[in-house]
């Protein structure tokens, strides 16, 4: 099980057909104090992909070596990332605790968003021509395959910057598709890769840049 202090955490299942699933999270208390009254959530980072249904769980105690164990109901639509969300009091006051992204896999998917980075550093400069690179793998014999490239400024607007068309896409191959954005303003830019198969969004990864003078 992995662990963020003072959780040990575990999802499972990690795969799941497309629809209605329940999966178990399980919560260990590693530190040494007593958490109480915690409401406990488990967030979806793309509702399109994995929504969760419900309003979270509760547990009233979690006490030193103490593990609980709750069920939560999803839907899933395609592979995507969730993370667990724990907020409550311990023996010196309150207690928020985040885990890092967890990826569960949805089953019959045509190909994957392996990866979407920027070959240049965090913060680049404002002028400067970027490169981004998406990693996409067949996970059998796909076609109709489609990535596209979007930008969400400082000022508020989404803007494509291209899209593409990737061919026949054997199980296991890998295509790296890359797009150029020059940032025209300063502050926080949120780069969006999506994979679609037709119509069908099959994938989505997200890269943030900072831009400075």
């Amino acid at each position: 099980m992995p662990n963020k202090h003072p959780i040990r955490y575990e999802l499972t299942p990690r795969a799941v057909n497309p629809g209605m699933s329940w999966v178990t999270l399980m919560l260990e208390n590693i530190g040494e104090e007593t958490l109480e009254s915690l409401a406990v959530n488990l967030v979806s980072l793309d509702t399109y992909s994995i929504m969760v249904l419900g309003t979270g769980v509760f547990i009233l105690s979690l006490t030193p070596g103490e593990t609980q164990s709750r069920h939560l109901q999803i839907s899933a639509e395609t592979t995507g990332k969730l993370y667990v969300s724990v907020e409550g009091r311990k023996d010196d006051g309150p207690f928020s605790w985040e885990s890092p992204d967890l990826v569960l896999t949805v089953a019959g998917q045509p190909a994957e968003l392996v990866r979407f980075v920027t070959a240049t550093a965090p913060r680049a400069l404002l002028g400067e021509p970027l490169v981004f690179e998406a990693t996409v793998r067949g996970l059998i014999k796909s076609v109709n395959l489609v990535i596209e490239f979007w930008v969400e400024t400082p000022g508020g607007e989404s803007l494509s910057l291209a899209k593409e068309g990737l061919g026949v896409l054997e199980e296991g191959e890998e295509v790296r598709p890359t797009v150029e954005f020059t940032p025209e303003e300063e502050g926080l830019h949120v780069l969006h890769a999506y994979l679609y198969q037709g119509a069908r969004r099959i994938g989505h990864q997200v890269e943030y840049l900072s831009i400075a003078l």
